[in-house]
């Protein structure tokens, strides 16, 4: 018999060979700062990278979560973090879970497209059919108007009808205008109150259509043109009148109020000149 340690020392202890338990773990705050101390960073550094809050950062690490502003900000913000500092986001996010009552149930998808059918379209106002019905009440205003304007119009017609009052022929009565002076035919004493210190000249085509030419006593041209049959032209001047015709039997002549009874021909051409004295051919 040894003396030594009894064989019941050399077993290996049922507690070191025990794995270890959930309570062992470090907490999520504690599992966080270890990480970022390792990687060697700042919480501005991570605040910086996750956007997430100084103060939030400092209370997760403490295990606070109050500051997240419930629990889907919190498993967010644990997330990020984890991320950030180089664990995995879903051993920490189940065991948050774990702590608080679990992971909640997802809202089912049917009630949330049923409460959106459900709920009633907001209704746009039909400008089409307002234009339609003020149109449709304009034409009904006029119709309405002309009707009662035709309706009054008949009722004043048929107040103004009946028999008319006899009205008695009234005697004639005596004329006091003098009887109107008979028109003198035209002749010489007619015509003869053309001015008597001028040359007056005045010619009308009586048949087809003539070419005239009419200038002054200083070589002005007064007319020069062609005149048809109905057409007439008249020429005055202190001294004298010349005049070209170039069909002088379609012409007839009136010199100083008085005519020219020369018979010229058809298709002939005249040269005539007329001063204050009596007609005379030039």
């Amino acid at each position: 018999m040894s003396i030594g340690n009894s064989p019941e020392d050399d077993r290996p202890s049922i507690e070191d060979d025990r794995p270890s338990t959930d309570d062992e773990r470090p907490s999520i705050g504690r599992a966080l700062q270890q990480a970022r101390i390792d990687a060697g960073l700042t919480v501005d550094e991570v605040t910086t990278s996750t956007r997430v809050r100084i103060p939030i950062v400092h209370g997760i690490e403490e295990d606070d979560f109050s500051r997240c502003g419930g629990d889907v900000y919190a498993r967010g913000h644990i997330r990020s973090l984890a991320r950030a500092v180089g664990l995995d986001p879903d051993p920490l996010v189940a065991q948050y879970d774990a702590e608080h009552g679990g992971r909640p149930a997802p809202t089912p998808a049917a009630p949330l497209f049923e409460a959106e059918r459900i709920r009633p379209e907001r209704r746009r106002p039909n400008w089409t059919a307002a234009m339609v019905a003020a149109i449709v009440a304009v034409i009904g205003f006029v119709a309405f108007t002309l009707f009662n304007g035709a309706d009054n119009g008949s009722k004043g017609n048929h107040v103004a009808e009946g028999p008319a009052p006899e009205q008695k022929p009234s005697p004639p009565r005596p004329s006091t205008s003098k009887p109107a002076d008979p028109k003198p035919d035209p002749s010489d004493s007619a015509i003869a109150a053309v001015p008597k210190d001028k040359v007056t000249v005045k010619l009308s085509v009586l048949d087809d259509k003539s070419w005239i030419s009419a200038k002054s006593h200083n070589g002005k041209l007064l007319f020069d043109g062609t005149l048809l049959k109905g057409e007439s032209k008249t020429f005055q001047d202190d001294e004298r009148v010349d005049l070209i015709l170039g069909n002088a039997g379609a012409i007839e002549l009136f010199v100083n109020g008085k005519k020219v009874e020369d018979q010229f021909e058809t298709g002939q051409v005249e040269r005539l000149s007329y001063t204050k004295g009596d007609p005379e051919v030039g």
